[in-house]
């Protein structure tokens, strides 16, 4: 071995025995002085202090800190002057390992290389009335404090620290604020530039609390920490600036970066939060209670990108300003009103909506841009969509969509209505309370425009074709414009007015008047007949919450709610019935029509008639009045199927009709008379009419007149009454006065059994009294001479039987004995 790499050796193992035997001095000066060092670290520390910091025991640690000597303290607690009347001890620890530099030491003064804490707790109380536990510390005044030129005006440098096991809490009742964390483990170093200082630490931290505004809730509650700080302070603008930087909180991983201003009193913050893969479910969960209650009610399949920006101060009372960012794109959104696939939008959330309103739910935000995506099929998009106010929530927007109408059956289902074919183009702004993420009452303004649409109105079996609909939402009104519907050869076009569509659709659908102006070129009637029918309900459906959906709501309003329809049609057609020029007022209410002011030209006359109809199901009661006026009335028998009659048509009939009739009924589900139900009365007035072939009459005829024309009997003026009931018509006593004979009827025609028909009908010819001017006269001559007493009854094979009338001839010979 060279000689001076001996000697160099020599000089190095020199150096290290010295060291050591330095380290041996410095570690035995502690152990034989440690009261000594316990009272020059005590009163170190209580430079700082105005309170009470007790050391329970100081025990050397050899090689720790090597080549510096490190002590541990043990049980050192710190508390303000007011610890007795709040008991929130400021400093608890069991456990204190200070590494100090050895040579400052030996001078007397206390640098501090390293400082350990474990099982401990740092509580910064603040109670109602602003005071904190944390007036232990003294101010520094300027004289008092060291200046340096290389190091900060920190007078205690520390260089490396470690909390192990340490509950560290901001507990602020004035501000309503607290922050408490379970540290696990954190590692850091401090470096000391001239404009202040750097740390560097690993942090791994249990969050308990978060609460910015313990009234509202804890962000990232009971989450785990875990990633690294850099941290650095300037003296010059007394700001602490956290860097941005990757941190796990709980299983998602977070950049977070941070800026707290300690030159003002109120100590304001900045901190900056954005994940570009996070599950909403996940995000939601990081927020407090108050805010993750209305997220929870959404959920999104896919990730999304979020940022968040907490500004506040930790002096001042109330929330910090909360400005939320994200992203979302061809995601799945999980609504209480089902899901909206292929989902895509830019969101903002604030809880500062209007400057100077406060931070607060009241002036809290959510807002929308470019919303699309499609619900159930159907594709809309929403420009902006903002709901705010979250205690009473409000949302506005302006919804715009496209599509083929059969995709509305899965959304309204298919208990009322049902598209097989058409377009829709919907434009509609929107504003409207959200009660349990629900719209309630909402403004509309804007148009649903459908065209040629094939459409079946399910509870009523009605089918129309070739539909088109033009709504106009304004304000709370509904209007229905430029609708045609089509069914069969039937067309309608229709105008229509909801006043106070909205409000009562959502609280009262079955208050909803709806008011028709409706026109027709022609109606068939038999292919609306449908509204006689039962209505085919169905058990309402029910969501989880049991609230009536959507379609129940849109149930009810066709079901119960009222219509008022104003007709004007052309031509209507019911069976062989033709009217013209009808005109009505109808009234839908519930399960009954009410009929007035029905006008209708037919068989060269007018019919008017007003009254009801009452749904029971199978069988449709009604109450009609109805006024017919000059009327041909082979032609009106004819239309009306010679109402039932069965050995009297419309073919043995001329002459022109007026009447009255007071009826009640019943008529079925096909439009059919109920038999037997036709209970009332009627009168007639027979102008010019005439009897043509009716057999009753001939079949006498052919042995009493064999030489008058009894196949076409005229009539100057034929009037009677009837009282219907059922299947019998009894006919009050009459006068028939014509060109073949004259006869007084009365009796009971049935359309079944018990027909009864008594007819006096005198031999006289009534031309032999044409001359007669004195109608007083007339009427004497009128039953003179022979009068045939006929009785119409019942045959055997149910047609009409006519046989001498026994009883009333009998009546006759009586009579006239008696005057004798």
């Amino acid at each position: 071995m060279p000689k001076w790499v001996k000697t160099l050796l020599k000089i190095l193992g020199g150096i290290i025995a010295l060291v050591i035997i330095a380290f041996i001095i410095v570690t035995a000066y502690v152990i034989y002085n440690k009261q000594k060092v316990l009272t020059m670290i005590t009163t170190e520390l209580n430079k700082n202090i105005n309170g009470t910091l007790t050391i329970g025991g100081l025990d050397p640690t050899f090689f720790k800190g090597f080549p510096g000597v490190s002590v541990a303290l043990k049980n050192v607690t710190l508390k303000d002057k007011l610890w007795a009347s709040h008991r929130h001890t400021l400093l608890s620890a069991n456990d204190i390992y200070v590494s100090v530099n050895a040579g400052a030491l030996l001078k007397g003064t206390v640098d501090i290389n390293k400082i350990e804490i474990s099982n401990a707790k740092i509580d910064l109380f603040t109670d109602s009335t602003g005071y904190s536990n944390t007036a232990v510390f003294k101010s520094k005044s300027p004289e008092n404090t060291p200046k340096t030129k290389d190091k900060s005006n920190s007078s205690t440098q520390i260089k490396r620290f470690e909390l192990n096991n340490v509950t560290f809490v901001v507990d602020d009742r004035k501000a309503y604020k607290l922050f408490q964390f379970e540290v696990q483990d954190i590692d850091g170093r401090m470096d000391y530039p001239a404009t202040g200082w750097r740390a560097h630490l690993q942090l791994k931290t249990l969050v308990k609390s978060f609460s910015f505004n313990t009234r509202k809730g804890s962000f990232m509650k009971d989450k785990l920490l875990n990633g690294p700080f850099d941290i650095g302070y300037e003296n010059k603008s007394k700001l602490i600036t956290v860097a941005p930087n990757k941190l796990d909180i709980g299983d998602d991983t977070f950049t977070i970066g941070a800026q707290f201003n300690l030159a003002q009193k109120s100590t304001d913050f900045t901190i900056n939060i954005a994940n570009d893969n996070i599950l909403w479910r996940s995000a939601s969960n990081l927020l407090a209670a108050n805010i993750t209650k209305s997220l929870r009610m959404f959920d999104l399949d896919k990730p999304i990108a979020v940022k968040c920006d907490l500004k506040g101060s930790f002096n001042g009372g109330g929330d910090p300003l909360i400005f939320v960012t994200c992203k979302v794109k061809d995601n799945t959104l999980t609504t209480p009103g089902g899901n909206i696939n292929n989902c895509s939008f830019n969101g903002v959330f604030s809880n500062n909506y209007i400057n100077g309103k406060g931070l607060g739910d009241e002036n809290s935000v959510i807002k929308l841009y470019h919303f699309n995506g499609d619900y159930k099929g159907l594709p809309f998009t929403v420009d902006t969509a903002f709901i705010n106010n979250l205690n009473t929530p409000v949302a506005t927007g302006i919804f715009r969509s496209k599509f083929d109408v059969e995709k509305l059956n899965p959304v309204i289902g298919e208990q009322s209505l049902k598209f097989t074919k058409g377009t829709a183009d919907i434009t509609m702004a929107y504003k409207a309370d959200l009660v349990n993420y629900e719209l309630n009452k909402p403004v509309l303004d804007g148009v649903v425009n459908i065209k040629n649409a094939d459409v079946s109105y399910l509870p009523r079996n009605l089918h129309f074709k070739n539909t088109g609909i033009a709504l106009r939402f304004y304000k709370n009104d509904l209007y229905m414009n430029n609708i045609r519907l089509q069914t069969g050869n039937s067309v309608v076009n229709m105008q229509g007015k909801v006043s106070n569509f909205l409000n009562l659709y959502y609280t009262a659908p079955e208050k909803i008047l709806i008011v028709w102006q409706i026109t027709s070129p022609q109606l068939h009637i038999a292919e609306f007949l449908g509204f006689l029918n039962a209505r085919q309900s169905e058990a309402p459906a029910k969501t989880k919450n049991t609230k009536i959906n959507l379609n129940n709501k849109l149930n009810t309003a066709f079901d119960k709610g009222r219509a008022e329809l104003h007709l004007r049609v052309a031509k209507v057609y019911y069976k062989k019935f033709l009217a013209t020029d009808a005109t009505a007022d109808l009234l839908l209410d519930n399960n009954i029509i009410k009929v007035q002011n029905v006008s209708v030209k037919n068989a060269g006359g007018s019919l008017k008639l007003a009254g009801n109809l009452v749904q029971n199901g199978k069988v449709n009661n009604f109450l009609l009045n109805t006024q017919v006026d000059n009327v041909n009335v082979s032609n009106f028998f004819e239309s009306f199927n010679d109402f039932g009659l069965k050995s009297f048509s419309s073919k043995n009939l001329r002459g022109f009709l007026s009447a009255q009739a007071h009826l009640t009924g019943g008529i079925n589900n096909d439009g059919n008379l109920v038999p037997r139900s036709l209970k009332g009365t009627a009168t007639i007035d027979l102008q010019k009419g005439a009897l043509i072939n009716f057999s009753p009459i001939t079949s006498v005829g052919k042995f009493a007149f064999p030489f008058r024309d009894l196949k076409n009997i005229t009539f100057s003026n034929l009037k009677g009454k009837f009282d219907i009931d059922g299947d019998k018509i009894n006919i009050s006593p009459m006068q028939i006065n014509s060109s073949v004979l004259n006869m007084d009827v009365a009796g009971v025609y049935s359309l079944s059994k018990g027909t009864n028909i008594a007819l006096d009908i005198p031999l006289r010819n009534p031309k032999k009294d044409t001359a007669i001017v004195d109608q007083t006269e007339r009427n004497k001559k009128r039953m003179k001479g022979i009068v045939l007493h006929i009785l119409a009854t019942d045959g055997d094979d149910g047609k009409i039987k006519i046989k001498w009338n026994k009883n009333r001839a009998k009546k006759e010979e009586t009579s006239a004995e008696i005057t004798n």
